[in-house]
């Protein structure tokens, strides 16, 4: 049982909808019947870079069933966990939700092996790519939806989190960022998503990998303690039941076990902490969002296999080759020849350098659009 009831958390643990982290960069109107996060919400879901996320790889890219999540899928379940966790203790679910909405907005195509191609070729000119750096750029640049500002105008609250809630940045290597309280930690809203995620993509990834038969039941079961846990139960109360289904079950009850757990550890340590305001959470030695000892060696079990057995599988190889050598390829291609890029992306070179904006163009893309690109330039080739 949690040591504090759900939604008990001292009122004040939550982000208000008022103050200093509602705020925006270009100060707008109250809305009449809409509070600030909720206008990021919808701002976030309405956004382009939101719809390509429905043609991003998660884990599978092209060519696989439909039924495996794309990115799009996968940042609309850890919006589910997120704002379960965040009612459950009683704060923000409005900001709760908007970052897990925009968490992954910053991704390029492929997945994290598009992510890695895309770094690695950067660091040929001494810059690095970062999923949310990037994405930050995105809400705040490349988004041109309104007459009187560029980007979504989001709330102060909303950008913070894009950029801290999964790693903590130094004011020292970062002074671009230093309006987002890099001396402090953020808010637990923020602090959730990340663990959210990590509960959304482990039981996703074993779904999808056992639905591809990449991964084998006898194997989840002999590697995965917390599944297994749950599958034998499972296979007793339903002995007539597909194998498929006996497998919801046990994933379903691991999830669950993740989110209570998740729960518990983040109530227990506010309260040891007696962190009863936002302020006394920012001021906290280390983040107080946490899964228990024995759950986190769990997770990292779980997280170890799917990379040992899935994201590494040698049925998934040639999609990480071909993938690499499409994101390299065309982004040297580009560099060498920035007359090749779309207008709006070549009128920025002369501010940013041709190789940030070349990545910040493949960066923008989808799985099908770069595919494309890619084929138009070996066309070019022979």
């Amino acid at each position: 049982m949690p040591l504090l009831p759900p939604g008990c958390l001292a009122p004040r643990c939550a982000v208000p909808n008022d103050g200093e982290l509602t705020q925006r960069r270009y100060p707008e109107a109250a809305h009449p019947y809409r509070l600030p996060f909720d206008r990021d919400r919808a701002r976030i879901i309405h956004a382009r870079a939101f719809r390509r996320l429905a043609g991003k790889t998660q884990v599978f890219t092209h060519g696989y069933s439909d039924h495996f999540r794309s990115r799009l899928t996968h940042t609309m379940e850890v919006a589910q966990i997120a704002r379960t966790v965040a009612a459950a203790l009683g704060l923000n679910e409005s900001l709760t939700e908007s970052l897990a909405l925009v968490h992954d907005i910053g991704h390029p195509p492929f997945g994290h092996t598009g992510e890695r191609a895309l770094d690695r070729a950067l660091r040929q000119y001494g810059l690095r790519f970062d999923h949310n750096l990037h994405a930050l750029r995105t809400v705040e640049h490349f988004e041109t939806r309104y007459a009187g500002f560029r980007g979504l105008n989001l709330t102060l609250g909303v950008r913070e989190g894009i950029i801290k809630h999964s790693h903590d940045y130094s004011v020292e290597e970062h002074p671009e960022l230093a309006e987002y309280f890099l001396d402090q930690k953020p808010p637990l809203e923020a602090q959730l998503i990340d663990l959210a995620d990590e509960i959304a993509y482990l039981t996703a990834d074993l779904d999808d990998g056992f639905e591809a038969e990449i991964l084998s039941l006898d194997d989840v079961r002999t590697n995965v303690r917390i599944f297994e846990e749950f599958y034998l139960p499972m296979r007793e109360k339903y002995p007539q039941a597909r194998e498929k289904l006996v497998f919801n079950e046990a994933l379903k009850r691991t999830l669950n076990a993740l989110v209570g757990d998740l729960l518990d550890e983040t109530a227990r340590l506010v309260q040891t902490a007696q962190a009863f305001t936002v302020e006394a959470i920012r001021q906290a030695p280390s983040r107080l969002a946490s899964f228990s000892p024995h759950m986190e060696e769990l997770r990292l079990e779980a997280k170890s296999y799917l990379y040992r057995r899935l994201y590494h599988a040698p049925a998934l190889e040639r999609d990480h080759e071909e993938a690499e050598l499409v994101v390299t390829s065309l982004f040297h291609a580009w560099v060498e020849n920035p007359q090749l890029l779309p207008g709006d992306h070549a009128a920025e070179i002369e501010k940013e350098g041709t190789p940030r904006i070349v990545a910040d163009y493949i960066a923008g893309m989808t799985d099908a659009y770069i595919l494309a690109r890619y084929a138009e330039f070996r066309d070019d080739q022979t």
